[in-house]
């Protein structure tokens, strides 16, 4: 296992020109950080591909991991020609994780609004979405690289929905990116949900929530779940996530890949990282006495 940050951690002080993403991996590894997730907000390496050898230059120098390359995507267009382009425009960024020198890149697959969501739209849009993941990953192993969804969105975001997806593409290096918070959007349990989605992890980050139940909406700051309870992000292991389980049912399954810290709180984005970092690699160490 190697503990890292997600680039989308620090996205608000990259955005506001706090730092830069060099900047960024060098503070991460500051932190004893093991690895670097590219998530390419605030910074664009399709428009700015000079800063992709940048970038693996910087992890070099530091000594860290570029572990994986995470965009958005969504493949339920209203043309045939867009949902092709779409699909292009992600092989663009697999030609990117490829020069990152990544073995995973993840891509969104699909959005929809929380009042579309259905288990009949799902099962309705099932069929569209599976040929732009096939073709991707298809085109992604020649690089050696596997794709992946996360549980992400509000529609794909179930562990069970997430499971279908995956099994319906049927390409060995298609998996699965478990973020172990997201699915409390959709109201499902982090602990049951890691035990159905660790088997089929490519990725794992680590994001924790505040959780307050729909009669107790806390106002600013908070966002609704699919079911109208409400979420904040926290600090990872300071939420309400059961945290030191997930971590301790991670190890226990031997997942030796790499684990990202995902903060997204209200708190300031060095300080919530950091304390995230240093509490996933205590509890890390905790879980293995």
């Amino acid at each position: 296992m190697k503990l890292g940050v997600s680039s989308y951690s620090l996205y608000r002080a990259i955005q506001s020109k706090q730092m830069t993403i060099l900047d960024a991996i060098q503070w991460m590894a500051d932190q004893g950080a093991q690895h670097v997730e590219i998530v390419p907000i605030g910074f664009d390496l399709v428009e700015n591909p000079g800063l992709i050898e940048t970038i693996r230059r910087k992890t070099e120098e530091v000594g860290m991991d570029i572990s994986n390359y995470a965009v958005g995507a969504n493949f339920l267009k209203p043309t045939k020609e867009e949902t092709e382009q779409e699909i292009n425009r992600m092989l663009t960024h697999v030609d990117i994780a490829h020069r990152l020198g990544v073995k995973t890149m993840r891509h969104d697959v699909a959005l929809r609004p929380i009042g579309e969501t259905s288990v009949k739209q799902f099962e309705a849009d099932l069929p569209t979405l599976i040929e732009p993941c096939r073709r991707i990953a298809d085109y992604a192993s020649q690089f050696g690289i596997t794709t992946s969804l996360e549980n992400h969105g509000y529609y794909i975001q179930s562990p069970e929905r997430v499971l279908r997806v995956m099994h319906e593409v049927d390409r060995s290096n298609f998996k699965v990116t478990m973020d172990v918070g997201n699915v409390m959007c959709v109201d499902a349990d982090s602990v049951s949900s890691v035990q159905n989605l660790l088997p089929y992890a490519s990725m794992v980050h680590l994001k924790d929530f505040y959780y307050r139940s729909s009669r107790l909406n806390p106002g600013e700051g908070w966002f609704s779940t699919s079911h109208g309870n409400f979420l904040r992000g926290a600090i990872v292991g300071c939420g309400d996530i059961d945290m030191f389980e997930v971590i301790r049912l991670i190890r226990l399954s031997g997942y030796d890949g790499y684990i990202s810290i995902e903060f997204e709180g209200m708190e300031d984005v060095l300080m919530g990282t950091r304390i995230g970092l240093d509490n996933a690699r205590r509890m890390w160490e905790q879980a293995g006495q």
